[in-house]
């Protein structure tokens, strides 16, 4: 199973995802308000198995799956090692679409699972970690804050899918 972490005495575990989880990472997505608003959503898989099958593809990409001991997958990351000249050479870690199931949260399954991507970045030789939130995320940014991020930088971005 690519277990890659046991959390909180056993009752969760941080795992590598396989292309048979996309349908349930999809749907930890899509049940986002904002990443819904983006066009994530349930129906055709197939440009999301497409982007599974090259991250996991890419050693420098790592998708997880955040599974209770039942079994059933209730949050998702993914960690992406950067080389950078900055910062003297640095590696920065990014953690991109980090989800927990509505259901779970408050209980601790998603300071747990970045708490784990944090220790994954620092054993992988990252001198930083680094992620986005959408501007109007608060509870997200107050949760990344709990964590010890600081909101440093203001983030840009070019939507390259629609025509100019």
């Amino acid at each position: 199973m690519d277990v890659l972490a046991t959390l909180a005495d056993g009752a969760l575990t941080v795992r590598r995802a396989r292309a048979a989880d996309v349908p349930a990472l999809v749907g930890l997505i899509a049940a986002d308000p904002v990443s819904a608003g983006r066009g994530d959503a349930l129906g055709d898989l197939a440009p999301y198995a497409a982007a599974f099958a090259e991250i996991d593809a890419d050693p420098a990409h790592l998708l997880v799956c955040l599974d209770e001991a039942d079994g059933g997958t209730v949050g998702t990351l993914q960690l992406t090692v950067l080389p950078s000249l900055g910062r003297r050479g640095t590696r920065r870690a990014q953690l991109e679409s980090v989800h927990v199931d509505e259901r779970c949260r408050g209980r601790g399954y998603g300071a747990l699972l970045v708490g784990w991507a944090v220790d994954e970045a620092r054993r992988r030789g990252c001198g930083l970690v680094q992620l986005t939130s959408d501007a109007s995320r608060a509870a997200a940014h107050r949760f990344y804050e709990r964590l010890g991020f600081t909101a440093s930088h203001a983030g840009f971005k070019q939507d390259l899918t629609t025509r100019r």
